[in-house]
């Protein structure tokens, strides 16, 4: 069975709480479980994280090697700042999927840069919870495809 890790970055346990108006009234939690169903759907072994310390999200992606096929990453406030969250991407070397809630975009400029975007498959970005779940198929299709 093909495994996806998925790595929520920091603040993302406050969804619900953190500024409604930009992020909804949906929690982590209710985000989880619509993965773990869609992944049971899709044939696929789902490990979730969640971690507001970037230390721990990058000796997360470094223990992904012997433990998942795909990484989907949420690094939140790290994606305009973490060379060290790229540079743990690089050395692994999976197929990594890049996810935001909103569309990046569409708020401050400084939120325009991704370091984590020159490493990743794909970005999917302003679908909300379904951010996820749109990323949950890419990992399941970039995975059919590299395995027949």
């Amino acid at each position: 069975m093909n495994r996806v890790l998925v790595i929520h970055g920091p603040n993302l346990n406050l969804l619900g709480i953190r500024e409604p108006e930009i992020y909804g009234s949906f929690k982590l939690e209710d985000i989880n479980q619509d993965m773990e169903q869609l992944a049971k759907e899709l044939a696929l072994k789902l490990q979730i994280v969640q971690t507001n310390h970037e230390g721990e999200i990058v000796e997360t992606i470094q223990k992904a090697r012997s433990r998942a096929d795909v990484i989907i990453l949420n690094p939140a406030g790290y994606t305009h700042t973490s060379v060290a969250i790229l540079d743990a991407l690089r050395a692994v070397g999976l197929p990594t999927i890049e996810v935001h809630l909103t569309n990046v975009y569409a708020r401050e400029n400084f939120r325009h840069h991704s370091y984590v975007a020159g490493v990743a498959a794909g970005r999917i970005m302003g679908f909300g919870p379904d951010s996820y779940l749109l990323a949950l198929r890419a990992a399941g299709k970039l995975l059919s495809v590299s395995n027949g």
